[in-house]
């Protein structure tokens, strides 16, 4: 018999690192080739990793709520075959490019090792990794002394390489910097100090995972970019007429409904073809121009939360390509099988607040975009129309544009005259557009 250590793959570009939500199965359980064994989360997507082989799962190395990076071993299988570890091979390309320094190393194993005399209590308000939390514990360092530590790995979370700097230079920091820093650092992403008041009969709801990823990345989006929100009403008439000729005949030759997101996703591609310092990063001091046009659709799910998985290349597709990449993502964001992938490289994107009866929102930029879109219900009303023969008043198909852009990047012209693009290629949309 021999040993297969079962890694964490690779699930797409950025994604270093996932948390054991649940094994599916326990130890000593016998697993076929491909059967999912655990289910894991990354900072938007739950998924599933399967077994590349057959066998029986000896240990399991990662529990529930431990974060694992990708090509680190989650579980030893027995599988059949000669003694040996099956995997040596990918095992050995979990290893740095370069190898630490003997002292670093030193430092690690000293982390690692069990201690009785110091025991460090967080409250969860940082995500931090177990060997992180461990070197931690070890060197006695406090919550409040953790968050005026700058990190540099996803989403600005502290890696092995910062504690450890931290800790080397610990000695040479003024005693009563971490605290002042702490306060500095902790207020645009921390609740507020004062508890809330709980009365007799209210009811106290923990977060979920997802929901708190939500709320932490919605204070950082406000916090890092100064949103500015300009508004336009816009007559869909056209589109709502060429829809409604042609959604019957499209969902039988395809087998897709044909919504009006397509449509509105077409008309921002053409409106940052127009403009593309819309299709903007900021990184510093340096404005990052994107070259691919990946639209992120905002996307409410069945418990609550909110998504936002990515149409990739969107400039590169047709109506009808469109329209079926847009049901795709939707039916699989609602039944969580999206993959990570599926979530990550947004340029710029559209949140259609119509769809549950709004008229107008003002969306949060989700980072690093500098502008989104958001899409008010379509509302029959009178409107005056210009004629040959004079104005008159005629019932229209009316929809209201609600556009937030990050004034860092994005001044008022900008994202004003964007916006107007976006609502002349709608109110002027094409009859005769073949889908």
């Amino acid at each position: 018999m021999a040993e297969y250590k079962l890694l964490l793959p690779s699930m797409g570009e950025g994604v270093m690192e996932a948390t054991i939500i649940t094994w599916l199965f326990n130890e000593g359980d016998s697993v076929k080739e491909d059967d999912s064994v655990v289910e894991i989360a990354t900072d938007k997507v739950d998924s599933d990793v399967p077994t590349p082989v057959s066998g029986k799962i000896m240990k399991i190395l990662k529990q529930k709520d431990e974060v694992a990076k990708v090509g680190e071993a989650i579980a030893i299988l027995e599988i059949e075959g000669e003694g040996g570890t099956a995997s040596s091979e990918e095992v050995k390309t979990e290893a740095p490019t370069s190898a630490p320094d003997t002292e670093t190393l030193k430092t690690i194993e000293g982390a690692l090792q069990p201690t009785a005399t110091s025991h460090v209590e967080f409250s969860g308000d940082l995500y931090l990794s177990p060997l992180v939390k461990s070197i931690a514990q070890q060197e006695n360092i406090s919550e409040t002394e953790l968050k005026t530590i700058k990190g540099s790995g996803l989403e600005g979370r502290i890696t092995k390489e910062d504690i450890l700097a931290h800790v080397a230079n610990r000695g040479n920091q003024p005693q009563a910097a971490p605290a002042q820093q702490a306060v500095v650092v902790a207020k645009p992403v921390s609740a507020p100090a004062s508890t809330v008041p709980v009365a007799a009969g209210d009811e106290i709801i923990p977060m979920d995972r997802m929901r708190k990823i939500i709320a932490e990345n919605m204070v950082k989006a406000k916090h890092i970019a100064p949103h500015v929100t300009s508004f336009i009403e816009t007559d869909v008439t056209n589109v709502v007429k060429w829809r409604n000729k042609h959604k019957d005949i499209f969902e039988k030759r395809e087998g897709e409904k044909l919504t009006f997101m397509p449509i509105f996703v077409k008309a921002i591609v053409k409106a940052i073809q127009d403009y593309p310092m819309i299709n903007v990063s900021v990184n510093g001091e340096n404005i990052i121009k994107k070259k691919n046009i990946n639209i992120g659709m905002a996307t409410a799910l069945p418990d609550g939360n909110l998504i936002v998985p990515v149409i990739k290349n969107a400039d590169q597709l047709s109506l009808s390509g469109l329209a079926k990449a847009i049901n795709d993502l939707a039916y699989r964001a609602r039944n969580k099988k999206l993959r990570p992938e599926d979530t990550q490289g947004a340029t710029y994107t559209i949140s259609n607040v119509g769809s549950f009866g709004n008229l107008m929102g003002t969306p949060i930029i989700p980072q690093p975009q500098v502008a989104i879109l958001a899409i008010g219900a379509i509302v029959k009303k009178p409107a005056v129309l210009e004629t040959k023969d004079g104005d008159v008043i005629a019932i229209r198909q009316l929809m209201f544009m609600s556009h937030s852009y990050d004034h860092r990047v994005v001044d008022g012209s900008l994202g004003g005259m964007f916006l107007k693009h976006v609502h002349d290629y709608l109110q002027n949309w094409d009859m005769n557009t073949e889908v």
